[in-house]
């Protein structure tokens, strides 16, 4: 563990030292603490070596549960400081474009991963500190990653257009592919937008020294920690399954003849280098079908009378109400729900993906049948959600083209996000200071 510098501060208070240092209080004039250090400047803000020691304890608690052996510490701190600059680039991006997560937004946010966890918030504060993860800490973290995710939407997935003629293109070209999902490792070394001839023959090499190592053997997940300046990185590079029209067509190509656990060849994109791995592929030429989820909602708009704060806080009681079994969905949708659903009770029919904006769709999907949300924020305002089922079938001709129109918003959000987000790190004032022991 790395130590900050010792600060010398005259006049502190005796019995605060004694806490420090046995037998210092004899002496009344100096005292000594430690004190914490700047480890890198972030334009006009720091990150300080406490900081970046909490994030790396996350970070190996994380592949202890993945049983991924960590880099050694001076490849690891170099990692994580790069993940902590850039998402401090983010930050304050949202924070001058007015992004905030108040308090009530983050407690409601830990308490679905605690609950998810299967555990009372008691008892998921004693896991995290027992790894020795701070719980304000990994609070603050899930603030940043709601915030981020928040950005992402204000900045990219808004300004996506997909016309209907890319829709045709699509659907042609993946007409025989059936539902096939991909499982990818992936392993990217970013490239700056202006980049000289000498810094990508630079960036090159660390690609080649990655690629080396995994033919040598070495575990995927150690390498990805190692090298990758991919999102996933530092959770072992795996992305997760996914429809292989999800993925970016470099990507599809790049594997597309790989079998498991294969490796491709060094790939090149405007972002830099990539390294796949085909951790594994399934559903090959089946019917495509959509999932179809019949819900109900109730929504309160914010306005100059009713803030933020007292829609979610109207929600969280109408909830409390309808958990107890002391009112009706519909009845209170009807009373209170600002959408033109309300006279249906909230009742919204059934909706296929896509048809809902990011947030209501992914806290719907993440629903039981019969379960109702948290209150969730979107830019129409708050909402509860029910799910009243849930099921699957044969895609009509318009809901093909709604899917194919979704696949490509997505697969643009992806590369779009990372082509954006190098930019803000392009610009981004970094003075770094870990090398000041």
């Amino acid at each position: 563990m790395l130590l900050g510098a010792m600060l010398v501060i005259p006049g502190i208070a005796a019995a605060q030292a004694d806490k420090l240092t046995p037998g210092l209080a004899t002496q009344p004039k100096t005292r000594v603490i430690l004190a914490d250090r700047i480890v890198a400047v972030v334009n006009d803000e720091i990150v300080t070596l406490r900081e970046l020691e909490d994030r790396m304890r996350v970070v190996r608690a994380e592949l202890a549960r993945q049983r991924v052996a960590p880099p050694p510490d001076d490849v690891l701190e170099k990692q994580v400081l790069e993940r902590i600059i850039v998402d401090r680039a983010q930050i304050q991006f949202a924070r001058e474009g007015a992004i905030r997560v108040d308090d009530q937004q983050l407690d409601a946010s830990v308490a679905r991963i605690a609950e998810n966890n299967r555990l009372s918030m008691a008892q998921f504060r004693d896991v995290l500190e027992r790894d020795g993860i701070p719980f304000n800490r990994f609070r603050e973290d899930v603030r940043t990653e709601i915030l981020i995710n928040r950005l992402r939407q204000s900045e990219v997935d808004g300004r996506i257009v997909v016309s209907e003629g890319e829709i045709d293109n699509f659907m042609a070209q993946n007409a025989s592919s059936g539902a096939e999902e991909f499982n990818l490792g992936h392993i990217l070394v970013r490239v700056p937008e202006s980049a000289s001839a000498d810094q990508i023959e630079a960036r090159r090499k660390r690609a080649d020294e990655a690629m080396a190592q995994l033919k040598a053997g070495k575990d995927f997940a150690q390498v990805s920690v190692s090298f990758s300046d991919a999102p996933e990185a530092l959770s072992g590079g795996v992305m997760g399954f996914r429809p292989q029209d999800r993925l970016p067509q470099l990507f599809v190509e790049g594997v597309a003849k790989l079998g498991k656990d294969q490796l491709s060849e060094i790939l090149r994109s405007s972002n830099g280098f990539h390294i796949l791995k085909m951790v594994d592929r399934r559903g090959t030429g089946t019917t495509p079908t959509v999932q179809q989820t019949r819900a109900r909602h109730i929504l309160i708009k914010t306005s100059q009378i009713v803030t933020s704060d007292q829609a979610r806080n109207r929600l969280v009681d109408l909830r409390e109400r309808l958990v107890n079994k002391a009112a009706q969905f519909a009845d209170l949708a009807k009373q209170y729900s600002a959408d033109g659903s309300a006279a249906k009770g909230g009742d919204l029919g059934i909706v296929y993906p896509g048809d809902t904006v990011p947030e209501f769709e992914k806290t719907m999907d993440a629903l039981k049948p019969g379960e109702i949300s948290q209150p969730v924020q979107t830019q129409f305002g708050w909402h509860l959600i029910e799910v009243i089922e849930r099921g699957s079938g044969d895609m009509s001709r318009d809901r093909m083209r709604q899917a194919a129109r979704t696949a490509l918003r997505e697969r643009k959000s992806d590369e779009t996000y990372q082509e954006w987000l190098r930019q803000l790190r392009d610009r981004t004032f970094v003075e770094y200071r870990l090398e000041d022991r």
